[in-house]
């Protein structure tokens, strides 16, 4: 059996998916998020430190309060989901779970954009697909603001796009 990246391990977990999420847009401490995920203080550390540990989150600032320092980490931008090819399932298990969560939360009043696929197109015509889809990731991931800033939309998006291999295949 072959090994699981550990920054995929890291990121195979709902949670800690989330954090990413809450993190790309600025800084934020284990309390704030654990405030805004709904977790214990305890729970949201040992999840941070885990992120940590593998890359994903690095301290920004370290701020003095009342009963001692309060470390506030932020998200390392990259794209490292889009590189996890061998642990597609365990990864596509996390995306589901987190899909599910943020569909119980749709607001029936606002658009949205919902398909799903298996096709057979020209590699050319994937290839640009597959850009502009990544281009367009990158541009709402640029636009996030921390969470509940006023005059922002929440928005929730699961994306997972891949050329298939042919039944069959090994």
């Amino acid at each position: 059996m072959t090994a699981v990246d550990p920054v995929l391990r890291a990121l195979a977990h709902p949670v800690r998916l989330r954090m990413m999420t809450l993190m790309w847009p600025g800084p934020m401490s284990a309390a704030e998020l654990a405030r805004e995920l709904g977790i214990s203080h305890a729970l949201s550390s040992q999840h941070l430190r885990r992120l940590d540990a593998v890359g994903l989150v690095e301290l920004a600032e370290e701020r003095k309060t009342r009963g001692g320092r309060e470390r506030r980490y932020r998200a390392v931008h990259g794209s490292p989901l889009s590189e996890q090819r061998e642990g597609a399932p365990m990864l596509a298990e996390t995306l589901a779970h987190a899909l599910r969560e943020r569909a119980a939360q749709r607001d029936a009043e606002g658009e949205g954009v919902t398909t799903d696929a298996e096709l057979w197109v020209d590699p050319r015509v994937w290839e640009d697909v597959r850009r502009r889809l990544a281009d367009l990731a990158m541009e709402l991931h640029d636009a996030a603001r921390p969470p509940r800033t006023p005059d922002t939309t929440r928005v929730g998006i699961t994306l997972m796009a891949f050329p298939m291999r042919e039944e069959g295949e090994g």
